[in-house]
């Protein structure tokens, strides 16, 4: 009887498990394709920065009905479709430009976090007065400036949606800080009217023409901190004089 004799044992390739064993787990790799939006977010949102930032120049300099989109598209160096995609139009464009300018201006979070600072009423609105200073000593002037200015100027719809969605809320919470101190609502009729006497210098200071000869050049000339200190002290006496004749008004600060 012949003797069986079995096959030879093909060899493993290298690093392959041996013949007549199982094969280990295969361990899945972590995925890498969820980083790819992440990148893609962040291009976009740098991309949009990139065209409000060109928008706001162009429409600093030569207003809504000088600037095109077709501009824009090549002073940010991107293609027009972008501007598309990002804002649906020219409008929307302007639009999302006036907001940032308000932005940039001043924040909302900004306003928020002064008026929940622990300090008296008075100082938060000397910090109010000196941030609207700076911005309109300033020696190289933002485009957000004059974007602003031109709104205010010759306002439109634009300029509607922008005091009603962006400005409001910020309006809010500076008649709260001047509330405050007058000792009254932040609905009271006395609380608006402090506002624009407050405010309204920094505001025609800000968007007063920087070559025009005049007292707001004079005004520009003075250091920043005297000049806050002289609106502050205005502004105070101003208040205390309306305080005096609201019933039952104590400050709280």
């Amino acid at each position: 009887m012949n003797a069986v004799t079995s096959s030879p044992v093909p060899a493993s390739p290298p690093g392959a498990p041996a013949a007549g064993t199982s094969a280990p787990a295969t361990r899945r790799r972590p995925s890498r394709g969820r980083a790819a939006p992440r990148s893609s977010r962040s291009d976009g949102e740098a991309t949009r920065a990139r065209i409000l930032q060109a928008a706001g120049e162009l429409f600093a300099a030569h207003g809504l009905s000088g600037t095109t989109s077709k501009a824009v598209a090549a002073h940010a160096g991107v293609d027009m479709a972008l501007i598309n995609y990002h804002f649906k139009s020219r409008d929307g464009l302007y639009q999302a430009v006036l907001e940032e300018a308000h932005r940039q201006l001043i924040s909302l979070d900004t306003l928020a976090t002064m008026a929940a600072a622990p300090l008296p009423a008075s100082e938060k609105i000397r910090l109010l007065l000196a941030g609207l200073v700076a911005q309109a000593l300033d020696p190289d002037p933002h485009w957000y400036v004059p974007v602003l200015a031109g709104a205010l100027v010759t306002p439109s719809e634009h300029t509607r949606e922008l005091l009603l969605r962006v400005a409001g809320p910020k309006l809010q919470i500076a008649r709260q800080i001047l509330a405050q101190e007058l000792g009254c609502a932040p609905d009271h009729p006395a609380t608006v009217r402090c506002l624009i006497s407050t405010g309204g210098p920094c505001i025609l200071m800000l968007i007063g023409g920087r070559n025009l000869p005049g007292p707001l050049q004079e005004l520009r000339q003075m250091p920043a901190d005297v000049l806050t200190d002289h609106l502050h002290r205005f502004a105070m006496a101003g208040i205390e004089a309306i305080r005096a004749t609201l019933p039952s008004a104590t400050p709280q600060t």
